[in-house]
């Protein structure tokens, strides 16, 4: 396993592009592998997430099974001067066999909080419906609600108060809530030009929606086997679109 960072240069045309489309990115994320693993669930997958820092810099993150090769994004959105300096790659698969349960670690995550609903009037028996959750009560309860299953959990306010809202008992915050919202053809890629299909009929543009937060907080590692495979399979949905990604850092 791999983690890689890549700094944007967001004076760039390209680089703006890139971060304005989630479906472009995802695109030359791909790239960077001649081979990328299957994403059929059973193993490590390619994950990656754009973090903000001061003085405007955007950062982008990959987790893979192998070494990506970034020559095609450093020349279109970062310094293609530096070469291979223009990003860094971590051998993550010794900081994974270094994990132990118990551990207690920083995080972050960006994810897709969603739950399934059935409208009214709708009777029962009908199929529910994916829907996002939007307030920040809500996104941290999904990740509560998950964080069993993943191999972690959060840690809990010291003082605790018993009327606090679901989050407020727990060290974790939210932000960078972002609703998504960009246009695919119904065949899978990037609409033809022409607004065409290969078979020459005309391709239905299809709406991908959803929303983005990013979680930071603490937790402590109670799965060890469970937690090491979110780090490498992610988290909830939309991976492919920059979700699912958990970094962890030490505890300061």
């Amino acid at each position: 396993m791999y983690l890689t960072r890549f700094r944007f240069n967001t004076a760039r045309p390209e680089a703006q592009r890139l971060l304005g489309s989630p479906n472009r990115l995802h695109g030359a994320v791909n790239m960077a592998f001649p081979e990328p693993p299957a994403r059929d669930g059973n193993g490590p997958r390619v994950l990656w997430r754009i973090d903000h820092a001061p003085a405007g810099r955007v950062d982008l993150f990959i987790s893979s099974p192998s070494r990506p090769d970034l020559t095609h994004l450093a020349e279109q959105a970062g310094w293609p001067s530096l070469g291979a300096e223009g990003w860094a790659t971590f051998a993550y698969g010794e900081f994974l066999d270094a994990l132990r349960g118990g551990d207690v670690w920083a995080f972050r995550l960006t994810a897709n909080p969603v739950h399934h609903i059935r409208k009214k009037p709708e009777p029962l028996g009908t199929p529910t419906k994916r829907a996002a959750h939007v307030s920040p009560r809500h996104q941290i309860g999904w990740l509560l609600k998950h964080q069993e299953r993943a191999g972690f959990a959060v840690i809990k306010r010291t003082a605790e108060d018993d009327t606090a809202a679901v989050g407020e008992s727990y060290e974790v915050t939210v932000h960078d809530r972002t609703p998504i919202r960009f246009g695919k053809s119904s065949n899978e890629g990037i609409k033809p030009r022409g607004g065409r299909t290969q078979d020459g009929h005309p391709a239905a543009p299809r709406d991908v929606r959803f929303v983005r937060a990013t979680f930071d907080g603490r937790l402590t590692i109670t799965d060890l086997s469970a937690f090491r495979r979110t780090l490498t399979q992610g988290l909830g949905k939309a991976k492919a679109y920059g979700c699912g990604l958990m970094t962890l850092a030490p505890v300061r």
